[in-house]
């Protein structure tokens, strides 16, 4: 959910043009070390470094291996990706968002690696994160981070206002509105992204697709609940009203860290962030619980994160290179050091470490990965967040209706998925 900036993209494009190589334009001497490249999709301020030493370690431990280091803004990387490797042009190793897995493994673009180096410690992993891996029957990427979606709230708001982190979201309601009244500063502000609006989807046990019965069910009764509750929380006291600026995600986090507003929806991406704001200067007053449940009772969020995939277009000698590289970064050794140096959370338990979680951030979001949903195993389910994105902007926004928004999603996903039913 992190977006680069105007000059980090030209700087990105120029680099990429450089260094794209699919082991054909590596540079590689036939007596020396074989050089792969990684495009990574981190933040380059407060994650990159972490990996660019972790590279360090890998090199001197691998003397015939040297790793190209890329940073290419998340919000770019798949189109970037999409377009290179149609050239056979792109890099060895991709660090590849969950939902772009699939659709890049049916395209071809990645190596199956069930029984390669890569993915030696499979057992080691979250069978749930090794799932969101794979595409018809085989595993294209090894989980590098994971992420889900929670409440995360201000304890002395709360504790100033008498209310405790809410179980549903009419108990929200309730809790916003006294946070109001008790402290003067709105209790709860919304997303109106469509990945946020994700949860309120699961807490009405629905999707936008149904795909076991090949069905779009953004439109459905219980879609359509889901999103009315999505709706009502952008008006009623110490509710803030919908951003509809191209620039809400960062008027949202900004007043969350800052304390002026309680509560918010967000990722453990934003964890080193938090902790910039003046509100948690003292780590241990950041609340995380999970997001509270629908009319269902059932209380949800997307499991997300990225996996490190490897080019399907690259010889040999980059390909294994590349998989004793995957191998590394996923180790429990490596991911226990991103953990304490970026804040976010591993793929696998073994680098779960009481260091790792004396963190509040990581041990809170761990708490609710266990709720986290994963996403559906379809190649073009990241795609049908885009029209949802623009109907939601224009429903939080009274632009249109929630019948004519969801109405015309529907008519947009049908077009990506022409062999569903509405």
């Amino acid at each position: 959910m992190r977006r680069g900036i105007a000059a980090t993209a030209l700087v990105a494009s120029f680099a990429l043009a450089a260094t794209a190589c699919g082991g054909s334009d590596s540079g590689d001497k036939a007596d020396g070390p074989v050089t792969i490249t990684w495009w990574d999709t981190s933040n380059a301020t407060n994650e990159a470094p972490t990996y660019q030493a972790l590279i360090k370690d890998f090199e001197a431990a691998n003397k015939g291996i040297k790793v190209k280091y890329v940073n290419v803004p998340f919000d770019q990387a798949q189109n970037k990706f999409d377009t290179a490797a149609g050239a056979s042009g792109a890099p060895d190793v991709l660090r590849s968002d969950v939902g772009w897995t699939p659709a890049f493994a049916k395209k071809g673009y990645f190596l199956p690696l069930d029984g390669t180096e890569a993915l030696a410690d499979q057992a080691k992993f979250k069978p749930n994160l090794i799932k969101q891996a794979q595409y018809d029957g085989k595993t294209y990427g090894v989980p590098f981070v994971t992420d889900t979606l929670a409440l995360v709230y201000n304890k002395q708001l709360f504790e100033k206002a008498g209310v405790e982190a809410p179980k549903t979201w009419d108990d929200l309601k309730a809790a916003a509105a006294t946070i109001k009244s008790k402290t003067g500063v709105d209790g709860y502000w919304g997303s109106t992204a469509a990945y946020y609006a994700q949860t309120f989807l699961y807490g009405e046990g629905t999707d936008t697709v149904d795909a076991a019965a090949k069905k779009i069910t953004v439109n459905s009764d219980a879609a359509k609940k889901g999103y009315g509750t999505w709706l009502s929380l952008f008006s009623g006291k110490g509710l803030h009203k919908a951003d509809t600026t191209a620039d809400a995600y960062a008027h949202i986090q900004d007043a969350f860290v800052n304390g002026k507003v309680a509560a918010i929806i967000q990722g453990p991406w934003e964890i080193t962030n938090f902790y910039k704001g003046t509100a948690f200067k003292d780590k241990s007053n950041l609340g995380i619980a999970t997001v509270p449940a629908g009319s269902s009772g059932k209380a949800g969020a997307p499991t997300g994160g990225h996996n490190l995939s490897v080019y399907a277009g690259s010889d040999s000698a980059h390909q294994k290179a590349a998989e004793k590289f995957v191998g590394f970064m996923t180790s429990a050794k490596s991911q226990t050091q991103i953990a304490l140096k970026n804040s976010t959370l591993p793929t696998r338990d073994d680098a779960y470490t009481a260091e790792v979680k004396a963190d509040p951030g990581i041990a809170g979001y761990q708490s609710v990965l266990s709720s986290a949903q994963p996403r559906v195993a379809l190649p073009e389910y990241s795609s049908l967040l885009t029209p949802l994105d623009t109907e939601l902007l224009k429903i939080a926004g009274g632009k249109e209706s929630l019948d004519k928004g969801l109405g015309n999603a529907e008519t947009a996903l049908a077009k990506l998925v022409p062999d569903f039913s509405k």
